[in-house]
C-alpha cells in the first residue's frame, strides 16, 4: 500500500501559504531555488497562492552545482513570472573551509553548504520583510535526510506533511515542467550525488515503509505487504528513530508547571 495525494491536497497547500503569509505580516515569501523537485513545486504553489510578485527564489550554486539546475530554475520562473536571484555561495563555504577541519569530508562539507544557504534566505527575508518557506518533504523529514539549520531550517514547511511520492504527483498537477519531475533527485552537494544513492533505497521504497511506520506496522508485516526485504525496512526504521532530535526543538529538562517544547501548547 503506498501513501496517495489526497484530492485536496493543493489548495490546503496554498490556503496554508497564504495564511501564514498574513499571519507573519510578511511582504511575501523567499527560497531557495535548486532547480529540484521539492523546491520547484514550493515556488509554483507560493505563486499561485499569493501571486508571483511576493515570491523571491534564490538559486545558491557551489562548486559542484550543475548547469542544468539553473537552467531548470531559470525555466520555472520564466513559466511563473517568479523573481530568481543568483547568489555564489563558494566564497562563503571557502571561507568555512579555511577555519574549519574536515572539510575535504564531503558529508562535511556538504553540511557547512547546506547552512550557508539558511544564512542567505534569512537575511534576504530579513531584508525584504518576508518569510522563508521551506522546501522538505516527509520521506526526507521522517528519516532525518536534512542538515539541521540548513536545509531543515526555515519559518515555514509547506510540504512537511506530503511523501516524496505524493510530491510528484503534485508537481504533475500544477504544471511543474517535466524536466525537474523527471530527474534524479540530488542535493548536489557533490559531483554525482544522488538521494536514492545515499539512502541505499528508492523513494518509491522508503514511502511504502514510512506509511507502514506511520500505521504502526512491524517491520515483518510491511516487508510481507510491499515485498521489499525486511533488512531494508529495519535500516529505514532505524534511520527514523535515530533522528528524532532533528524533528523537534532542543528538548529542556522539565522544571516548571508548564515547558516549553513538552507540555507547553501553542
Amino acid at each position: 500500500m503506498r501513501p496517495q495525494l489526497k484530492e485536496h491536497a493543493r489548495e490546503a497547500i496554498e490556503d496554508f501559504i497564504r495564511q501564514k503569509v498574513e499571519e507573519s505580516g510578511g511582504n511575501g515569501v523567499v527560497l531557495g531555488l535548486s532547480g529540484g523537485l521539492d523546491s520547484a513545486t514550493v515556488s509554483k504553489l507560493c505563486c499561485d497562492a499569493i501571486g508571483p510578485d511576493k515570491v523571491l527564489n534564490i538559486f545558491m550554486p557551489s562548486a559542484t552545482s550543475s548547469a542544468k539546475d539553473l537552467h531548470d530554475a531559470e525555466e520555472l520562473c520564466r513559466l511563473t513570472g517568479a523573481e530568481l536571484r543568483v547568489i555564489d555561495i563558494c566564497p562563503a563555504v571557502n571561507a568555512f573551509g579555511s577555519i574549519l577541519p574536515g572539510m575535504d569530508q564531503k558529508g562535511m562539507a556538504g553540511n557547512v553548504m547546506a547552512r550557508c544557504r539558511m544564512v542567505v534566505l534569512f537575511h534576504h527575508a530579513r531584508l525584504t520583510g518576508r518569510v522563508v518557506m521551506g522546501t522538505s518533504n516527509k520521506s526526507e523529514l521522517l528519516i532525518g535526510y536534512f542538515t539541521k539549520f540548513g536545509d531543515g531550517g526555515s519559518d515555514f514547511c509547506p510540504l512537511g506533511d506530503l511523501y516524496k511520492t505524493e510530491v510528484r504527483q503534485l508537481a504533475r498537477q500544477i504544471g511543474v515542467p517535466r524536466s525537474i519531475i523527471d530527474k534524479p533527485p540530488s542535493a548536489g552537494l557533490w559531483a554525482g550525488q544522488t538521494d536514492e544513492a545515499d539512502m541505499g533505497a528508492t523513494y518509491d521504497e522508503l514511502d511504502q515503509v514510512l506509511f507502514g511506520i506511520e500505521r504502526n506496522l512491524d517491520d515483518s508485516v510491511i516487508a510481507a505487504e510491499t515485498s521489499i526485504p525486511v533488512d531494508t525496512v529495519a535500516r529505514i526504521r532505524y534511520m527514523h528513530r535515530c533522528s528524532v532530535h532533528k524533528r523537534k526543538m532542543p528538548l529542556i529538562p522539565k522544571l516548571g508547571v508548564r515547558t516549553i517544547g513538552l507540555d507547553w501548547r501553542e
